[in-house]
């Protein structure tokens, strides 16, 4: 699943990026407008409040499991997902908590084995 993660985490950069350099490139960081567009109509409207209460859930979710889990730059996967967006941050921890959980398991399956031994 790591390899999965970490290949949708590159296109949660790549595909919605590239619209927002679309966006900027012809517009500026015009903020207003971006804000305008956003909430255009009913189906807009719809996705950009899904996306912002999968925001929080996300954040609670980080906080909650990443320290669960002991995981280190908490706080980074919140500054990544303000700056580029859910679709890149999401995957990403989810990478990475995937690796600290794996090599978890194998230092406590090296623990038994060594507990075995002796």
């Amino acid at each position: 699943m790591q390899s999965v993660y970490f290949i949708l985490s590159i296109i949660g950069l790549v595909l919605p990026y590239s619209k927002f350099i679309s966006f900027i490139a012809a517009n500026g960081l015009d903020l207003q407008l971006f804000w305008t567009q956003l909430f255009a109509n009913q189906i807009s409207s719809f996705f950009a409040l899904d996306l912002l209460i999968s925001v929080v859930v996300f954040w609670i979710f980080v906080f909650r499991e990443g320290t669960k889990l002991q995981m280190k730059f908490l706080w980074l996967y919140i500054v990544l997902d303000l700056l580029i967006g859910l679709s890149f941050a999401l995957p990403l921890f989810l990478f990475v908590r995937s690796r600290k959980i794996d090599k978890a398991q194998s230092s406590h399956l090296a623990t038994q084995i060594m507990g075995e031994a002796k």
